[in-house]
């Protein structure tokens, strides 16, 4: 009887963690645009219920990554089982179904670029997609990505400002050269004002925080690269922000953040200047295509999160 009783309570307590948990993995869907199958994960949180709206965060993998390891790289999606948001992760496009992916961010890279890949308007069907199917606040629509995917999530911002809210690029840049024949390619001015929180580190040797050519041995990227400074006062211009920001320094004098504030709709324009920083997620795992080791001194994630909560659409 004892036995029994034990072996009853094992299994509710399966049925119990089990239902726990499902609401809490990912799980990749396949979206058909413009002729092609594009992949991407999505991540739902255990609160999502489907009756009160909830925020979106696309987030995009780097030059010759996917879905699956920006994913373990940000540890967004167990920052969305706190917080109360859907995350999805879409693939970028290249001869192989899950490897070795781009995206076209208007100057680079690899696959996506040379093909001419409609990524903008792949993005803004999935979102349009994940709209009609789950309850997505509208107002609270976010991108985030690091290197190719932070020249995306710069592109995307410009692009898709009737929709996006506000952009987190990382190590990215807004615009360069892709072969030394090539002039400077720069994204377009937005149609609306849109938030803007950025992360790049001094030492980053694949897009050089002072732009130019990059010093890694690294043919993957682009020939040339616009500035931090160039991404910065093109959104600050752009949304009408003060000249001038509020500048914080760590106690280790690490970490430099700028904020200019006064934009338009309330809009302000972030930059956390990592000085021994990398090409790199910080505070995130080593990335396995560059394998560049991140500052633990912050989270780009709960940093990102909480820049994007306080800047909704307008």
């Amino acid at each position: 009887m004892k036995r029994k009783i034990i072996f009853i309570l094992l299994v509710i307590t399966f049925f119990i963690v089990t239902s726990l948990l499902s609401g809490c993995l990912s799980k990749r869907e396949i979206f058909d645009y413009n002729g092609q199958s594009r992949s991407y994960i999505l991540h739902l949180p255990p609160s999502y219920t489907g009756e009160n709206e909830m925020p979106l965060v696309v987030v995009l993998h780097g030059g010759g990554g996917n879905a699956d390891n920006i994913e373990e790289t940000t540890g967004f999606s167990k920052k969305a089982d706190a917080e109360g948001f859907i995350v999805v992760y879409p693939d970028g496009s290249g001869r192989f179904d899950r490897y070795l992916l781009t995206w076209n961010g208007g100057f680079c890279c690899g696959y996506a670029l040379e093909n001419d890949i409609d990524d903008v308007g792949f993005i803004r069907a999935l979102i349009e997609y994940l709209q009609e199917t789950y309850a997505i606040n509208r107002n609270m629509i976010y991108v985030t990505g690091i290197s190719n995917g932070g020249m995306m999530s710069y592109r995307l911002g410009a692009e898709l400002s009737d929709i996006v809210a506000a952009i987190a690029p990382v190590a990215g840049s807004i615009g360069g050269q892709a072969t030394e024949e090539d002039t400077i390619w720069c994204i377009p001015e937005p149609e609306y004002p849109l938030s803007v929180i950025i992360f790049h580190g001094k030492n980053d040797s694949r897009i050089p925080y002072d732009g130019g050519m990059p010093t890694a041995n690294d043919t993957r990227g682009a020939f040339s690269y616009l500035s931090v400074n160039d991404s910065v006062s093109f959104f600050v211009n752009s949304n009408q922000c003060d000249a001038f920001p509020r500048s914080n320094i760590s106690e280790s004098g690490n970490i430099i953040m700028d904020l200019y504030g006064g934009g338009l709709n309330n809009t302000e324009v972030a930059l956390y200047t990592i000085i021994n920083g990398t090409h790199s997620w910080p505070g995130g795992k080593i990335g396995r295509r560059n394998g560049d080791v991140p500052t633990m001194e912050i989270s780009a994630t709960d940093l990102i999160w909480e820049f994007f909560k306080s800047h909704p659409k307008s």
